[in-house]
């Protein structure tokens, strides 16, 4: 164990000898060494007698220096954080304004990601990480970079809009969906919108870059949910899935008209391996 720790002993006197130089008579015993400021203990038990419970008591020493702590102001180190794409409601955006940094702020009415929020959390607003700059009993206040503007089709919000929220994924949440980092990739336009039965057929044209990603059957962020690739076609560069009549009640998706943008994040899983791949491919080719 790395951390110092300080223990006093509770041992029965009639089997444990304490003086610092025990004379050791038996065959067999059973030492247990025990450190405080660099010196030793050694315990030696007389293995004639019956075995008796022995208790430690650990006191700490210095403890709470070497451990991590929560932190809940807004001066708290950013960590990477991860989502589900399990949307857990849709909030309204209530003011999107100016900043002096040259981007926006913008304030969100929800309800239930405001459940235990602290200062410096993360939310994703349909896919887009964003940290929680102010919160109050009703809303909360997210910063939009000029960047994240650019990259996002967040820019054609306005007072009123639906947004997909979801907190960050915890130790002891469900993982119900797939690994989301919150990072755009990259936008699509929703091509077409197809009803069939009480489901909707949505069909998102993406560029080559990022629809190489995008794999039948498998999984892909559309701002924020994740959804299930159904077809690919990279000749016309569009990919499709289907929204069951559930899912179309809890998202922003089927709310939105064709020629809309929409956030597509790839599955990381597909990134990395294409990485790895490059590098194997460019040593064996040189």
């Amino acid at each position: 164990m790395a951390t110092q720790m300080a223990a006093a002993a509770v041992v029965p006197s009639s089997i444990v000898s304490t003086s610092t130089t025990p004379k050791i008579t038996a065959s067999t015993y059973t030492s247990l060494l025990l450190s405080k400021a660099h010196h030793h203990r050694r315990l030696a038990f007389n293995p004639i007698l019956k075995p008796s419970p022995l208790r430690l008591t650990f006191l700490p020493n210095k403890l709470r220096s070497t451990l991590p702590l929560r932190r809940t102001n807004a001066t708290a180190p950013q960590t990477r954080c991860l989502f589900t794409g399990i949307v857990e409601e849709l909030g309204t955006v209530k003011q999107l304004g100016k900043a002096p940094h040259g981007g926006f702020d913008m304030v969100i009415a929800a309800k239930t990601v405001l459940e235990g929020v602290n200062l410096g959390d993360s939310i994703a607003v349909n896919g887009t990480c964003l940290t929680v700059m102010e919160f109050d009993a009703n809303t909360f206040t997210v910063g939009l970079s000029p960047e994240t503007l650019r990259k996002t089709s967040l820019e054609e919000l306005q007072s009123g809009s639906l947004v997909n929220l979801e907190r960050a994924l915890t130790p002891t949440s469900r993982m119900g969906g797939h690994f989301v980092q919150g990072h755009v990739d990259g936008t699509g336009i929703i091509f077409s919108k197809v009803p069939e039965g009480d489901s909707l057929w949505i069909k998102v044209k993406a560029e080559k870059e990022l629809l190489k990603y995008v794999v039948p059957k498998g999984f892909i962020a559309v701002d924020g949910t994740s959804l299930t690739v159904v077809d690919v076609n990279d000749g016309e560069g569009w990919f499709n899935f289907m929204l069951v009549a559930y899912t179309q009640q809890k998202v922003v998706i089927p709310l939105k008209e064709v020629g809309q943008k929409v956030n597509l994040e790839a599955d990381i899983l597909g990134k990395q391996v294409e990485r790895l791949l490059s590098g194997y491919i460019s040593i064996w080719s040189s």
